[in-house]
């Protein structure tokens, strides 16, 4: 009961500013010139939003119908210094465009990536580059919106809303009490529906139990799919040492809302011999680096591994020492369907919501 109590302003302002928008009352809704694709979630981080973006753009890519058209990535660009729209330039750094839209660039250089809070406003300049005082880019035919779930003042085309399969959404709370950021019965407003981080097989019983956990419509699709780590790579490849990528040793390091799935992956390698666990989006400064010295003194012969969002902000480092540029590596990540007939199954719902006349 106290928890309820505790809960139920935020609660209210939620269903107030939901209903709001639904209405048209005093606040509204505009759909972009182009068709956007919404990603989001109704929990605090950690659903993989920024690898299924990825995967969006490496599916659109591979289509004859939008594999020759200008794609764009637009997010806030979360912890930037930097203010208004900005075009995230692939040299550029976590500081001025935030690591996942940096990290969208880096694998995806061909994209137009940008930033900016005011979304609607994002969307226009991304359609229209004359009116943009940067200009160096193609005017876009379709825009991602990464983590947008949250603002209504923007209609996206289609909504994907992301589930983690190890925090059901039905079993979770309000913050502060849980990690649900918004009402779970939003998830009603998803043309699709994915279910995240989740093993490499499932039950069909397990399927039907998560549709109905999550009231899942016939007009609404649900997906499924796991997390696929690829090997380390160097994050400064002209100061490796690739001898460190064969050691038995590995001291891990991140700052991401769960490194358990992370850490459970390289444990098939390497033995786990210093764990160093930071707050999501952290910036690393020197004592930081120094308390992986520390370990490195400790564990001479380990490699040092941390995950690709978080490589972006290690780059940024000006005083790393060469004893550890020489063995830091990055462990990237994609997403995977449970089955390729999933998979095949996605391409087809998502090509069909977009659909331009």
């Amino acid at each position: 009961m106290h928890g309820q109590l505790i809960l139920f302003p935020y609660y209210l302002s939620l269903k107030i500013r939901h209903a709001m928008y639904d209405h048209n009352f005093l606040v509204k809704s505009r759909e972009a010139e182009i068709p956007t694709i919404c990603i989001g979630n109704v929990t605090v981080g950690g659903t993989g939003k920024t690898p299924h973006t990825e995967m969006i753009l490496d599916t659109l890519m591979r289509t004859e119908e939008w594999g020759r058209r200008n794609l764009a990535v637009l997010s806030r660009g979360y912890k930037r210094k930097s203010r208004g729209f900005r075009i995230v330039d692939v040299d550029g750094a976590a500081l001025t465009f935030g690591d996942e839209p940096l990290q969208i660039k880096h694998n995806f250089p061909w994209a137009t990536v940008a930033v900016d809070k005011d979304r609607n406003n994002g969307c226009d300049l991304l359609a229209h580059p004359e009116k943009s005082q940067v200009r160096n880019y193609p005017a876009a035919e379709l825009i991602i919106l990464d983590d947008a779930f949250q603002y209504r003042r923007l209609k996206p085309t289609v909504n994907i809303v992301l589930v983690d399969y190890n925090r059901p959404v039905s079993k979770d709370r309000l913050m502060p009490l849980g990690r649900l950021r918004d009402l779970p019965e939003r998830i009603g407003k998803a043309q699709i529906v994915i279910v995240t981080k989740c093993p490499l097989y499932l039950q069909d019983e397990e399927r039907e139990q998560f549709a109905r956990d999550l009231k899942i419509r016939p007009d609404q699709k649900l997906f499924f799919t796991s997390i696929d780590y690829s090997q380390p790579e160097a994050i400064f490849p002209d100061k490796c040492n690739a001898r460190y990528i064969y050691s038995n040793k590995a001291i891990v390091f991140s700052g991401i809302a769960g490194d358990t799935p992370l850490v459970q992956y390289l444990s098939g390698t390497y033995k786990i011999v210093k764990r160093l666990s930071f707050g999501d989006h952290h910036r690393y400064r020197n004592k930081d680096i120094r308390a992986i010295e520390n370990a490195i003194d400790k564990w001479p012969t380990a490699a040092v591994i941390t995950t690709e969002k978080d490589a972006q902000r290690v780059r940024e480092v000006r005083k790393m020492p060469p004893q550890l540029k020489e063995r830091l590596f990055q462990v990237p990540i994609k997403v995977a369907f449970l089955t390729p007939e999933d998979a095949e199954d996605f391409r087809r719902t998502l090509l069909e919501a977009i659909k331009v006349d």
